[in-house]
Formats: structure tokens, sequence, C-alpha cells
């Protein structure tokens, strides 16, 4: 009896972990759809539900000057 009221209470306060691979695609399967983008995202379009089409930005490279 308390091993299952511990597996309910555990299963019940622990929130999903974000799993990129059920989230919502677009943008040509290139952007996700969330509420907000993140630091690294630029907003490229809207999807349904009032979210967000977020494409993460991709880094720049060094570039080196030969002197």
């Amino acid at each position: 009896m308390k091993t299952s009221l511990f597996l309910f209470a555990a299963f019940f306060f622990l929130t999903p972990a974000e799993n990129a691979f059920f989230d919502e695609k677009c943008y040509q399967l290139k952007g996700r759809c969330m509420d907000h983008c993140k630091k690294n995202e630029e907003l490229v379009a809207l999807c349904q539900k009032s979210l967000k089409c977020c494409l993460t930005l991709q880094p720049c490279g060094k570039i080196k000057f030969d002197d």
C-alpha cells in the first residue's frame, strides 16, 4: 500500500520532460511550435493555438584574417 501511494505521489507531482520528438513541427520541419522562443531562437512564423514557430539560429564561425 505504501509503495502504490509513493508511486502515485511521484507520478502526480512530477512534470513531464520536454521531448523534441513530440513537439509540433513547422517551417518545413525545421522549426518547433512553442509558447516563447528561447534566446538562441528566431520567430519565423505563427502556428495554431497562438503558438510561435521558433527556428534555432546557427552560430557563426570565427573568421580568421591572414596578415
